[in-house]
């Protein structure tokens, strides 16, 4: 019999006949298409041909627990809602759902109600989510999600595309700058870029938006891509070295920032301003600045 998938599908994994007769009929009458396993392992082999809106996640079955099965999942599934229900109602049992990838929790014995309002929410959610996420990729927008540990959630093709092209690799749960970008959200310093360094060159990590409490949207700045400094060299009698500074100056940064961007000290970065505004003949930073941008900007000087 074909899947019917004209309705959201909830997979739900529970070893218990009662249970799963009660769930089934709850959700069939909420207008919800069922897929049923009878453990874990069972989940896992499911979602990998067949991607539910939503899973509903016993935590004790035989072969393979609800926990190590939500753990392993989130590798296929990393937007999906994944709902435990279970008669543990210890704390460390709630903590460890939460540490292994879910999304919310439900004690048993379940009210169908309650179920039906849980997952209609979390559905809408995803399904935003989705829709932003789809937005993004159209938009060409280079956007990583992370969770507070720092960890990749997802990635739009074209974020991916540009850390590739600077040599890092990244994938779901798995990213170098993880331990980095988790110091900077514990900080509450968002408001202040996050400068990562490649093998190719520096890029800048800017804070977008919280999607919910333990998932942040990030965006990747490339500013070699939208501005070069060699623009600059060729327009101004500046060095090199003179002009990245220049660049950087023109775009707000400050000598501190700049020479994390450029692994230079704040020192060094003064004494380059030193000598480019004696060349460019200005003696403030606003009046660099003006002649950096209309260099940029193709003006005559």
């Amino acid at each position: 019999m074909p899947l019917d998938r004209s309705n959201p599908i909830v997979l739900v994994v529970d070893d218990s006949p009662d249970s799963l007769g009660m769930i089934h009929t709850a959700l069939q009458t909420g207008g919800y298409t069922v897929l049923v396993a009878l453990n874990g392992k069972q989940a896992l082999d499911i979602v990998e041909r067949i991607q539910p809106d939503v899973v509903l996640m016993d935590a004790v079955m035989p072969v393979m627990d609800g926990f190590e099965s939500c753990r392993q999942m989130r590798n296929l599934l990393p937007l999906t809602p994944i709902l435990f229900m279970t008669g543990l109602t210890d704390p460390e049992h709630i903590v460890k759902a939460f540490d292994h990838g879910g999304t919310d929790y439900i004690t048993k014995p379940l009210n169908p109600d309650e179920l039906l309002a849980r997952i209609t929410a979390h559905v809408r959610s995803a399904h935003l989510i989705g829709d932003a996420r789809a937005a993004l990729d159209s938009a060409r927008q280079h956007v990583i999600s992370v969770n507070g540990r720092g960890e990749v959630l997802w990635t739009t093709p074209e974020a991916r595309e540009l850390l590739a092209g600077n040599g890092i690799e990244v994938a779901v749960g798995e990213f170098r700058f993880s331990s980095d970008i988790m110091a900077w959200l514990g900080s509450q310093g968002q408001m202040q870029d996050l400068i990562i360094h490649t093998p190719q060159h520096p890029l800048i990590i800017r804070y977008f938006k919280a999607v919910h409490a333990d998932e942040h949207l990030l965006r990747i700045v490339d500013q070699h891509q939208l501005l070069d400094a060699s623009v600059l060299e060729a327009a101004l009698p500046v060095t090199k070295r003179e002009a990245e500074v220049l660049l950087w100056v023109a775009q707000g940064k400050t000598n501190r920032e700049i020479g994390e961007i450029l692994t230079l000290s704040p020192r060094t970065v003064n004494k380059h301003l030193e000598q480019i505004y004696s060349k460019i003949q200005v003696d403030n930073r606003a009046a660099a600045t003006s002649i950096a941008i209309q260099s940029l900007l193709g003006m005559s000087v």
